[in-house]
């Protein structure tokens, strides 16, 4: 078993940090992306780049004795004095799901806590339950909504993680004691006539608007819809084959009508439906399209998703209906969408009063 440090020297003078790993008969490298080695031209380069290569060189040693421990089933002394946060970001180079961007999002505001807390450098042996416990709450006043929530879910896996890479002789997480207590952010969602305004609203991108509209009647998330090929789409059944994003379970989606319309021509197997830019990008073009419609609501992507489901309630489809359709691992997720449909349905049925 061998953990060997090395360098490649890369066409635009940076240089990438690897580890080379032999274990169990079998060799693999892991990219240490985020201490890539810039190309020095001044003194601080070169106190950047050595302090990069320092800490690769404690992950190479703390990867070494993690292996061992794995093998002897007994927790690495190394893994006691590794940075959590060095060791996180490693973690996440090499993550592969697609909910990678808000795994680096939970890590981003553990270091920016962790710097609050003038803790910085804090290590697998100093973690405590207290500590966690601040850090929720440093969570729950940075973010809106169920965002304290996600990112929490998020930190807690990669702690998980760490204990059974046997980087911590115990799961410090049985024994937090607190709850996050976080109340869903009302949002803002798209009336069926309203999304008859933006359809007639011109935009900057016209794939954008197509998608979006898309979105807003099948409930797709954006990651979905951003990655849907001509092979997922079945025209003659009327549907799309799915792996659901956050359950990577295979789904099949209904198409009515009008998204069969939005879809456009048909175009090769391995070819993208939706020519799409970034997620940021995205939004951008359909907050000046909302704008531009003169409909006064705060809209990103993800509100189309709770337009397809609010529309549905409000439109009498059941709630177990509603819930298949949305992919809901749980009722209480839909419940949401029915309080919105009995507040719209409530402010409907109030623009009929009369005075007696």
């Amino acid at each position: 078993m061998s953990v060997t440090l090395r360098k490649r020297k890369n066409a635009n003078g940076t240089t990438t940090l690897r580890l080379d790993v032999y274990h169990n008969c079998k060799r693999w490298v892991e990219t240490l992306k985020h201490l890539q080695l810039c190309k020095a031209t001044t003194i601080a380069d070169r106190e950047a780049n050595k302090e990069k290569y320092r800490l690769a060189e404690s992950i190479a040693v703390a990867r070494a004795a993690e292996l061992e421990a794995n093998n002897y089933n007994t927790v690495s002394d190394a893994g006691r004095k590794t940075i959590i946060t060095d060791w996180m970001q490693t973690y996440i180079d090499g993550y592969t799901k697609k909910d990678k961007r808000n795994m680096q999002g939970a890590l981003k505001r553990f270091i920016n806590f962790l710097q609050k807390e003038n803790k910085a450098g804090l290590t697998f042996g100093q973690i405590t339950p207290l500590l966690i416990e601040d850090f929720m709450d440093y969570l729950q006043n940075q973010s809106e909504g169920e965002g304290a929530s996600s990112y929490y879910s998020r930190y807690k896996k990669m702690m998980k993680y760490a204990y059974r890479r046997r980087l911590m002789k115990e799961n410090v997480l049985d024994l937090v004691e607190k709850k996050l207590r976080c109340k869903a952010a009302r949002k803002d969602i798209l009336t069926l006539d309203e999304l008859k305004i933006l359809a007639a609203t011109p935009t900057e991108s016209g794939e954008v608007k197509r998608a979006f509209l898309f979105s807003c009647v099948t409930g797709l998330r954006w990651i979905d819809v951003n990655n849907i090929k001509w092979n997922n789409v079945n025209l003659s059944e009327k549907s799309i084959i799915l792996k659901q994003s956050k359950t990577g379970e295979e789904v099949s989606v209904p198409l009515n009508d009008t998204a069969i319309k939005l879809l456009g021509k048909p175009g090769k197997p391995v070819n993208d439906v939706f020519a799409l830019p970034t997620a940021n990008g995205a939004n951008k073009t359909v907050k000046a399209w909302v704008k531009r419609g003169g409909i006064e609501k705060k809209i990103t992507w993800h509100n189309a998703r709770h337009s397809f489901g609010t529309n549905l309630i409000y439109n009498d489809v059941d709630v177990l209906t509603a819930s298949k359709l949305l992919g809901h691992t749980s009722m209480k997720h839909t419940q949401r969408y029915v309080d919105t449909a009995n507040e719209m349905k409530q402010k409907a049925t109030d623009k009929v009063n009369i005075e007696l």
